[in-house]
C-alpha cells in the first residue's frame, strides 16, 4: 500500500507545483538590470519556484506591476522613475522592497590618468582652466562627448563658463568607444557616465565635482554661482537604487519575496554583473551565473531567508 501511494503523492505534488503560477520578473533595456533580474531568478529556480521575464519599457512596467501582470523590478532608479515609483507606492499599487547598498550618480566623469593633464580636477573649476587640452581641433573649445538623452549640458557649460561644448554620440555604446580609444592614447577626454556601470569595472576614473545639486538650481536663477544663469550646478549624487513588487507578491511565494527584501547589490557588484556582458560578450543567462559562480558567499546568505 505504501509503495503505490507514495509515488501517488509525489506525483500530484508534483503536478500542483508545476501548474503554480510563475514568478514574472520585468527586465529593462539596459544590462545590469537583465543580469540582476536573471540572478534573482536563478536562486529561485534552485528552490523550484518557476520563474518567467517579462521585458517592458520603464515606462509601462508600472502597470504591469499594479495589475499583477509583473511582480518584481530589481532596478529602480531615483533620477529616472522617482516619480512614478514614489505615486503608487503612495497610493499601494505598487510595493516599496529596500534599496540596494549601491547608490547611483550620472555626470561628466574622466579616467584618472587626464588629472595629470588637467591638474586640479575632479573640481570642475579646473576644466575652466583647461579647456583647450580638451579640444579636439586647434583653437577650438574643449570637447564634452555627451549621451544621446536630453541632459542640461549646455545650460551649464553656459551657467559655469565652461569654455567646452558638447558632442553627442548616437548611441550609448559609443561613449565607451570614445573612452577605450582615448584611453589607450591616453588623450585627455571628460564623457557621460553613470554609476553603478561596467565601466567602473575596468576604468580607474571620478565624476567632476560641480557645486552641489540642489532644486533651486533649475528653477531659480539668483541661486548659485552665476545670479543669472539656471543649472549652475552639478547633477544629484548618491541617488538611491530600489527594488519594487506587485502587493501581492508574498500571497504568492513568501520566499521570492523574503529574497527580494533581503537581496542588496553594491556599486561594484553591479559593474561586475553588467561587464560581463558588455565587456565579456556573454549572455545575459550566462553573466548570471559568472557573477554567482564569483559571488556565491554573497547569495546563499540571501537564499537562506527561504530556508524557515
Amino acid at each position: 500500500m505504501k509503495y503505490t501511494i507514495l509515488p501517488l503523492l509525489a506525483m500530484l505534488s508534483a503536478f500542483t507545483w508545476s501548474s503554480s503560477k510563475p514568478i514574472v520578473v520585468v527586465t529593462n533595456n539596459w544590462t545590469s538590470q537583465i543580469v540582476l533580474s536573471h540572478v534573482y531568478g536563478a536562486m529561485l529556480g534552485s528552490k523550484g519556484i518557476p520563474v518567467s521575464y517579462l521585458p517592458s519599457k520603464v515606462s509601462e512596467q508600472w502597470g504591469a506591476l499594479s495589475h499583477g501582470v509583473a511582480h518584481v523590478q530589481l532596478e529602480v532608479w531615483e533620477g529616472t522613475m522617482n516619480q512614478a515609483f514614489n505615486r503608487l507606492t503612495a497610493n499601494g499599487s505598487i510595493q516599496n522592497m529596500g534599496d540596494h547598498e549601491a547608490k547611483t550618480r550620472e555626470d561628466w566623469w574622466y579616467p584618472d590618468y587626464v588629472e595629470a593633464l588637467c591638474p586640479g580636477l575632479p573640481d570642475w573649476r579646473a576644466l575652466k582652466r583647461c579647456a583647450s587640452k580638451f579640444a579636439r581641433k586647434e583653437g577650438g573649445k574643449g570637447i564634452y562627448v555627451a549621451g544621446p538623452w536630453e541632459k542640461p549640458d549646455e545650460a551649464r557649460i553656459r551657467a559655469l563658463e565652461l569654455g567646452f561644448q558638447t558632442q553627442p554620440v548616437e548611441n550609448g555604446d559609443d561613449l565607451w568607444f570614445e573612452l577605450k580609444v582615448a584611453y589607450h592614447k591616453r588623450l585627455p577626454i571628460v564623457l557621460f557616465n553613470w554609476s553603478p556601470n561596467w565601466v567602473e569595472s575596468r576604468y580607474d576614473g571620478k565624476f567632476v565635482e560641480f557645486p552641489n545639486y540642489a532644486e533651486a538650481c533649475e528653477t531659480d536663477a539668483s541661486w548659485g554661482v552665476n545670479p543669472d544663469f539656471l543649472y549652475d550646478c552639478g547633477n544629484p549624487k548618491g541617488g538611491w537604487l530600489r527594488k519594487a513588487a506587485w502587493p501581492g507578491l508574498r500571497s504568492l511565494s513568501s520566499c521570492a519575496f523574503d529574497l527580494l527584501k533581503v537581496m542588496s547589490f553594491t556599486n561594484a557588484q553591479i559593474a561586475d554583473a553588467a561587464a560581463y556582458v558588455d565587456v565579456d560578450r556573454m549572455s545575459h543567462q550566462d553573466a548570471a551565473q559568472a557573477w554567482m559562480k564569483k559571488n556565491k558567499i554573497v547569495w546563499q546568505a540571501w537564499l537562506k531567508v527561504c530556508e524557515s
